[in-house]
This record gives structure tokens, sequence and C-alpha cells, in this order.
């Protein structure tokens, strides 16, 4: 994703940590996304505040699987005389649900400690070693509007860099990094663990944070959707700039 305009006089190789810590990160997420597609396949309906069931309206509701739109409920019974109450509905169907949540959360919950522990070794040694300072954070003669507007239009011409086998990254591409390093990563992590019982049990604050639980779930979604589409398109990129060249800097080649 480098602009067309960025220097490679420097030659500067990727780390080893980073290339390890890289492709650990890289299995991690696809085990996610994979496990959290077919979660959401079983409750393919999103909402905001504590609370939310298929009695309740959705935020969202998303046509991924036959639990969609499932209407098939006896006349709805409060618990309570109050407008906030619970309610309670027999299913008037023997349609099978699609119902595969017990290993799906658990690959998921597994996967995401090979996400927290790299991701968190990462950031300590990218802070440290002033890799962060020296390849990731924009230097301030490239935060102008002339800067930002040359690289926007290299891309938009497809006009992108070669492969140079290090870290050298151009303006959007460190800007898209460190939103995905700082922001995106840090929130649905944080989310994440919002859902997990035993984590808000014992951190009651973060479902104030989030505004409850189903409300960390939606973001939690969004988020997950947001790195999703920069995997896309930075899969994008490496084929754009020479894909064999950068899958052999990444991990044995020179």
């Amino acid at each position: 994703m480098s602009s067309i305009t960025e220097s490679t006089s420097e030659a500067v190789s990727h780390r080893r940590w980073v290339k390890v810590s890289h492709w650990i990160v890289t299995v991690s997420f696809l085990l996610l996304a994979f496990s959290g597609f077919e979660i959401l396949m079983v409750h393919p309906r999103l909402y905001w505040g504590e609370v939310g069931n298929e009695l309740t309206p959705a935020l969202l509701e998303l046509p991924i699987s036959r639990n969609h739109q499932r209407d098939t409920w006896e006349e709805s019974k409060p618990f309570f005389d109050s407008d906030e109450s619970p309610v309670s509905a027999a299913r008037t169907s023997d349609e099978l649900m699609f119902n595969q949540n017990g290993w799906g959360r658990s690959l998921h919950f597994l996967a995401a400690w090979l996400l927290i522990v790299p991701g968190v070794i990462y950031l300590l040694i990218g802070v440290f070693s002033g890799h962060f300072r020296n390849h990731i954070w924009p230097k301030r003669k490239e935060l102008t509007a002339a800067s930002v507007w040359r690289d926007v239009k290299d891309h938009l011409r497809m006009q992108i860099a070669p492969a140079t086998g290090g870290p050298h990254y151009g303006l959007l591409q460190k800007l898209a990094y460190m939103m995905v390093i700082f922001v995106a990563l840090p929130l649905a992590v944080v989310t994440g663990l919002t859902m997990s019982p035993a984590i808000t049990a014992a951190y009651p604050f973060l479902l104030k944070v989030f505004g409850g639980y189903q409300s960390a779930r939606t973001i939690h979604f969004f988020t997950s959707l947001t790195l999703e589409l920069f995997l896309f398109m930075h899969l994008a990129m490496i084929i754009k700039t020479g894909f064999t060249q950068q899958i052999r800097y990444m991990t044995l080649g020179k």
C-alpha cells in the first residue's frame, strides 16, 4: 500500500519479531473471522442496550442463515406489569434452527488469546524499540493536505510503489496501520471481552463503558467488519505491489 512517491533509499528489512507476530496474528484473525461468522449465523440480529432476543426489536438483522426473521411464535407474555418487562413466548414451528454455538464460541475465545498475547508483545516491543516511531507514525512534514491528496490520487490511479522488502510505508498506509493497531484491534478485543460473563463479573465497569452487553456485541461486529475490509484492501495492495516478493520479505526471505 506504499505510495509511489515513497523513498526506498534506505535498505531496511522487516525484523524477525515483526514477521513472527504478523503471521500469528494473521492465523488468529482468520480463525476469529470464521468462528465469529458462525456465531452470527446462530443469532443474526444486533441490538443496542443491555439485552435483546428474537422477541425484541433488532437494530439490524442479517440474512445469513435460516435463523433469519423467524416469526413462528405464539403471543408473547410479559413477566411483569411494566413496559420494560422481559417477555416469553413458545414457538409454533418445529423447523430446526441452525445451532452450532458451542464449538464456535470455544474456538472464537481460544483464537482471541492468539491475538491478544502476541499483540501485547508486539505493542511493547514496537514502543520501546522505536519501531512505531520510525516506521508507523507519520512524520510532521508528511501530514499536509498536499501530501495526503497526492497519496490518495496515487492509490485511486493504482500507482503503487513496488515491494521494497522493508517497512517503507506510504502516508495512507501509515494512517491505516495506526488505526488498526491502536484503535480497531484494541476496540475489538475489549468489546469481545465485555461479552464474556466471566470477564464482566470481575470488571463490571466494562458493561457501563459500552452501554450494555448487546451494545458491546454490536460495536464488536462493526469493528470486526472494518478489520475484515482492511484485510481485503491489504491483500489487494500486496498483489498489486508484487505478491511473491511481499510474501518472501515477510517470511524467510531478505
